[in-house]
């Protein structure tokens, strides 16, 4: 199939999977053209070099070229090697959206799913059923387990400084719900109206208009919400990320934070989320703003980015004003969260495990971190880079001289997942010369790949 070694591709193969490896290189490479990631006349490598590359026998590499060969793909000449071929441009089409898969993903997500402590929580599932009584296997009780409404008590005035009793707690299932809850229990013959922070979390309008409500994005800053604005915006709640505000990472300032509950000491309520407040690197933890006014903060946070999303547990420490008000928002719109995860939780919390797998994912996510800002530096000097002091992300100002449309577009090209600020505002007014980084679900191997090919597209989208 030719001699010439030819360029480097990024195909990966997953040996857990039960689809034969040959049938997952097809389609690699077949999804390479078609997404015009390679293009006519594109050289491939040898047979030689794509299997030592990719660590399979060269017959499997064979019969797959000669596959894509037959479906006229790719074509074989002597002595040029073997080619992307010049096919119907129905077929070069991109593909749909739902086909397209980033080789890697830069968006703000997750903390690496396969740190998930499997074995723990395997343990904690195996003595919650064990253990648990008969009559906790019942329709649950919609405020949640007192028995992790308990440990959670404990967990949050230990390590966020919380003022938290088990009487004040609802679990839930995650940030979104609890918005909608909120968003439910605030509303008194009339829709309640609530700021957000503009840019910050998507899609948080449609969850409070969904839930009834209105919502007024106001602005941030390098302090954090200018809760100047805020006064403007006329709300009655406000739903902000103080430790570390999404997307811009700052940390809201000491006079804001003054400022802000002052606001809501007048009746008003401020809807903290407390999305990441476990990784931080460069500083100190910064204590959770419910802990200075418990009655006038409500307070949100989940095992979303510490475990797993897919568990769908998170809880809200509510003011005693509102707490039956959530408790029945609850009980109507699904009756209670599973008891046995929200037990098996809790023995995670009470063993002292969870506090285990804390220390190790948050050394492991530092090390990305590092790794992420070093290659930043050596490949792209140009980004400015800030809110890297903590979370899961970090915030790259991308120069003018850098075409941002072209620059997504080149990035897609070489299946690259970026996410611009735009992404995160809910008006024109965010300067749209931003990038939103996320390492959390990074492998550390393919940190200096992933910068490499953000660097080619930024190199490609020079104006």
């Amino acid at each position: 199939m030719g001699t010439s070694i030819g360029p480097e591709l990024l195909l990966t193969l997953r040996r857990d999977s039960a689809r034969p490896l040959r049938l997952q290189l097809e389609e690699s490479l077949r999804n390479l053209i078609r997404s015009q990631a390679m293009v006519a006349d594109d050289l491939l490598p040898s047979t030689r070099t794509l299997s030592t590359d990719l660590g399979v026998s060269r017959r499997l590499v064979l019969e797959a070229y000669e596959q894509l060969t037959a479906e006229g793909y790719l074509v074989t000449e002597p002595r040029r090697g073997t080619r992307v071929a010049r096919i119907e441009p129905s077929i070069v089409a991109k593909a749909p959206p739902s086909e397209w898969r980033p080789f890697f993903d830069l968006r703000p997500r997750t903390s690496d799913l396969a740190t998930f402590p499997r074995r723990s929580w395997s343990r904690a599932i195996a003595r919650t059923l064990r253990d648990v009584p008969d009559v906790e296997l019942a329709y649950p009780d919609p405020q949640g387990s007192s028995a992790l409404r308990v440990e959670l008590a404990d967990y949050l005035q230990r390590v966020r400084g919380l003022v938290a009793a088990p009487e004040r707690i609802l679990v839930c299932a995650g940030f979104t719900q609890a918005l909608a809850l909120c968003t439910r229990a605030l509303a008194d013959g009339s829709p309640p109206e609530i700021a957000v922070e503009e840019p910050g979390l998507v899609d948080q309008n449609r969850i409070i208009a969904a839930a009834g409500g209105r919502c007024h994005p106001v602005a941030v800053d390098a302090e954090g919400l200018n809760v100047r604005d805020l006064h403007e915006a006329k709300a009655e709640a406000v739903v902000l990320t103080p430790a570390h505000q999404f997307p811009t990472g700052v940390l809201l300032s000491p006079s804001r934070r003054a400022e802000l509950l002052d606001w809501a000491a007048k009746g008003r309520l401020v809807i903290e989320d407390d999305y990441d407040a476990e990784f931080r690197y460069d500083r100190a933890a910064i204590g959770a703003l419910q802990g200075l006014a418990p009655e006038n903060v409500l307070y949100v946070g989940s095992v979303s980015k510490t475990l797993a999303p897919a568990l769908r547990l998170g809880w809200i420490v509510a003011p005693a004003r509102l707490i039956e008000r959530l408790r029945q928002a609850k009980r109507l719109e699904d009756h209670g969260a599973p008891t046995i995860d929200q037990l098996a939780l809790a023995e995670l919390l009470r063993s002292g495990a969870y506090d285990r797998h804390l220390r190790l994912l948050r050394r492991s996510l530092r090390r990305r971190r590092d790794t992420m800002l070093e290659e930043l530096d050596r490949h792209l000097p140009e980004f400015n880079i800030s809110g890297a002091a903590a979370g899961l992300h970090l915030l790259a100002a991308v120069p003018s001289s850098i075409s941002m449309p072209r620059l997504l577009e080149m990035a897609h090209a070489r299946r690259l997942a970026l996410a611009p600020i735009s992404r995160y505002s809910l008006s024109d007014t965010v300067d749209p010369q931003r990038l939103v980084i996320g390492y959390g679900s990074v492998a550390d191997a393919a940190i200096p790949r992933a910068v490499q090919t953000l660097a080619q597209a930024t190199e490609a989208a020079r104006k």
